[in-house]
């Protein structure tokens, strides 16, 4: 007969009841510790026997049991005569049972332990002994001696389910006021005539009073106000017939103020049916509603009542209960706390939280060349205007809408071109071969092929013509006299993102919807690019920065670009036969993935990316030999990660990463693009000199231009973290050792550049 361990319910909690464990502390054992300790083993508790105070308490110390059972017989002496001759048998216990329980009560883990004190056997003729001393000492149950193991085992059990049980629950009610001492919402009990019985730090933190000033109080006394007189009779009416109320209470704080609250007033019913307490829940309306309280303006949310309550709604933002719980927590903090907490507060309220100056310490002192890349990439770098440059570049080239050239499909490229094509879905395919190969026209070619593989024509429902009088009009709007923002660069970009595609959980991730969208953002993402940045056309006061007030100026241009050149004519609206709310959703996308290239929110998209993403899957990394279990995490990692806002997040990294991913290209693609770069850069800075601009990156200077110095500074601000972010995701192992070859090549090459300047300043100083 076995006991075996079960559940219980608790109201709604589900608790975990293990097998008794008792500790028996008899002085020298006999029948009725032996009678106890059968017991015990035929129920299958558990079960520990000492026969000294000083090692009970180390074994109950080390074990905490549930039951402790200790031998508290007093001396007796029973006499029996036969045939007049007597026999005296006396029963003298070697320790004080009572200091033994006092001791126990004393340790902490004693809260939840029933104590069983063992007392002799009162004989018919004896008046039964008082037990007070015992309840003194900390007794909780008595038990008469007897020595039959059935006894034993009535005890038991009748422990088990009673006081064990009972103060199992007493431990998961521990459980339940802290998660009430935690909560938001204030929360009040009080019994039927109203007297308070608990709050929690809330109602303490809104109302001003402590718990020991508001316990026994009339609640209905301290929140006495007109305003709550109807509300009063309509609670009442509610309580009355045991119904829930909710609606707007007015509590008073102590300083005097009468704040509106949100409140749900609930009857608790007791065993026969009658309430037996209410318990209150008050929270804060979501607009503000400012009280002074105690000399600080403190802040309460109060909203407006819906007419159907049921149906009502707060909006609010993450952001604004950051900044209402460090509200909240600055209160009772102690001074240097609370002014800790306002440079937090200032922060938060910048419109900026994930600029690199707020999250690393970057000084032009420091590296000159990385605060420049930071300036010129991310900032709108507007700065005092020198000289009376107004609109000078406000012309802009004309738009080319019609194909140059008749279109021709897949089977008519030139076989060289092909030859190289059919690499596309390598990562070492050679776009620069292809540059050569097709006279500066790579694009139409490689979004060709590319786009073919991925069904683009099909998804679309276009004819292969439609493709490519597309993919003309928008190469043919790409500058062929830029040296790195070209029509190169975007089919360089569009191999990336159809590279990235083709990983394996991407696949298992995308539907068809986000491949096609993907890959037009790709192509089209920096279509009539200028070759300068937006920071220049800021600082000159270009028409474009005017159009989009300075806010993401070639992001949004590129975009808008892309559908006014779509939409100009049939034979190249690739989208002219989707449904309404396909085109929604792939506009949405495109768009979206598009404005993530704004280098402005490089910081942000990849805190997201790791936070929402990364986080999840590195819970898979390790060591995990149960092959079944780690199915079942890499699916329901799938199923989040195949949400609408995480496939979001993914084609936004995908497409920046793609966007900037020279540093990770063949060590001879990687130099051609930095060369490129360079020399785009320069070009701005000698006209922004030549007219009097601002110079926003001078360290793209002819006369101080140092590329492996400006490539490892790019490669450690932007490229390392978001690749190791992104490798996580998709692995790409490969790509990642391209990256360090490259590094290190960039450093052999500045190390070699500094020996030489070394070298020629040691002969020009002799």
């Amino acid at each position: 007969m076995k006991n075996l361990e079960h559940d219980i319910k608790f109201g709604p909690m589900l608790l975990h009841q293990k097998a008794m464990s008792v500790l028996l502390v008899f002085g020298r054992e006999d029948r009725q510790s032996d009678g106890f300790w059968w017991a015990a083993e035929k129920l299958g508790y558990r079960c520990n026997i000492t026969s000294s105070p000083e090692t009970a308490l180390e074994t109950y110390l080390t074990h905490n049991h549930d039951t402790v059972i200790i031998d508290a017989r007093q001396t007796t002496t029973n006499t029996n005569s036969s045939n007049s001759s007597s026999s005296s048998k006396t029963t003298t216990s070697t320790f004080d049972a009572e200091a033994l329980c006092r001791s126990i009560k004393a340790t902490k883990c004693s809260e939840n332990t029933v104590l069983v004190a063992v007392t002799s056997r009162t004989s018919a003729d004896q008046e039964e002994q008082p037990i007070f001393s015992l309840i003194k000492a900390g007794f909780t149950r008595r038990y008469e001696e007897n020595a039959s193991v059935t006894a034993c085992m009535n005890e038991l059990q009748t422990l088990e389910v009673g006081e064990v049980r009972c103060r199992l629950q007493l431990k998961a009610c521990a459980a339940l006021f802290q998660a009430l001492e935690n909560v938001s919402e204030a929360v009040e009990v009080t019994n039927t005539d109203h007297e308070i019985q608990f709050v929690n730090h809330a109602y303490e933190r809104v109302s001003g009073y402590s718990s020991e000033e508001l316990l026994g109080r009339d609640s209905n006394h301290l929140n006495k106000s007109d305003k709550n007189r109807d509300t009063a009779e309509s609670i009442h009416g509610h309580m009355k017939k045991g119904k829930h109320w909710e609606g707007t209470y007015y509590t008073r704080r102590k300083s005097g103020d009468t704040i509106p609250f949100h409140c749900k007033v609930i009857p608790v019913l007791g065993p026969t049916g009658s309430i037996s307490q209410y318990v209150s829940v008050r929270s804060q309306f979501s607009d503000t509603y400012s009280q002074v309280a105690n000399g600080s303006m403190m802040s309460f949310p109060r909203r407006r009542e819906s007419v159907v309550r049921a149906h009502s709604m707060t909006i609010e933002a993450p952001i604004t209960k950051v900044i209402n719980i460090i509200n909240a927590a600055q209160e009772n903090s102690p001074l240097t706390v609370a002014q800790a907490l306002d440079k937090v507060l200032e922060i938060l309220q910048t419109s900026e939280l994930y600029s690199p100056f707020q999250t690393q310490d970057i000084r032009p002192d420091d590296d000159p060349v990385a605060s420049d890349l930071v300036d010129g990439l991310m900032s709108q770098n507007v700065k005092r205007k020198l000289s009376g440059h107004d609109i000078q570049r406000s012309s802009h080239h004309g738009h080319s809408h019609i194909p140059s050239s008749p279109a021709y499909t897949l089977s008519q490229v030139p076989e060289p071109v092909m030859n190289v094509l059919n690499l596309d879905s390598s990562w070492d395919f050679d776009i620069i071969a292809l540059e050569r190969l097709t006279n500066k026209r790579p694009l139409v070619h490689l979004g060709l092929k590319i786009f073919s593989r991925f069904g683009v024509c099909e998804y679309l429902n276009i004819s292969e013509t439609c493709l490519v009088n597309w993919l003309q009009t928008i190469e043919a709007n790409y500058h062929a006299k830029n040296y790195y923002h070209n029509s190169t660069h975007a089919a360089d970009v569009l191999h990336a993102t159809a590279y990235f595609l083709d990983k394996e959980r991407s696949r298992e991730i995308f539907d068809q919807q986000d491949q096609v969208a993907s890959l037009i953002a790709a192509a089209v993402h920096d279509v009539d690019h200028p070759a300068r940045t937006n920071a220049f056309l800021i600082n000159e006061k270009h028409q474009l920065a005017i159009l989009y007030n300075d806010q993401a100026v070639l992001e949004n241009h590129h975009a808008s670009l892309c559908f006014r050149l779509t939409h100009k004519d049939q034979s190249v609206d690739i989208f002219k036969n989707l449904n309404s709310d396909d085109y929604k959703t792939m506009r949405q996308s495109i768009i979206d993935q598009v404005l993530a290239t704004d280098m402005k929110q490089h910081f942000e998209h990849l805190s997201k990316f790791t936070t929402s993403i990364t986080k999840h899957l590195q819970k898979l990394e390790g060591d995990n030999t149960d092959v079944e279990a780690h199915e079942a995490d890499m699916n329901t990692i799938l199923t989040d990660l195949s949400s609408h806002e995480n496939r979001t997040l993914i084609k936004r990294m995908m497409i920046k990463c793609a966007d900037v991913s020279n540093p990770l290209r063949p060590l001879s693609q990687c130099k051609e693009w930095a060369y490129r770069i360079a020399e785009e850069y320069c070009q701005q800075t000698d006209e922004e000199k030549s007219r009097g601009l601002p110079v926003v990156m001078a360290q793209f200077d002819r006369k101080v231009l140092n590329i492996p110095k400006c490539q490892l500074a790019f490669i450690n601000l932007f490229i390392t973290n978001m690749f190791d972010a992104w490798d996580i995701y998709c692995d790409i192992p490969e790509l990642m050792n391209h990256l360090q070859l490259n590094y290190d090549y960039w450093k052999d090459q500045q190390e070699l550049k500094e020996k030489e300047q070394k070298s020629s300043q040691g002969v020009d100083n002799s």
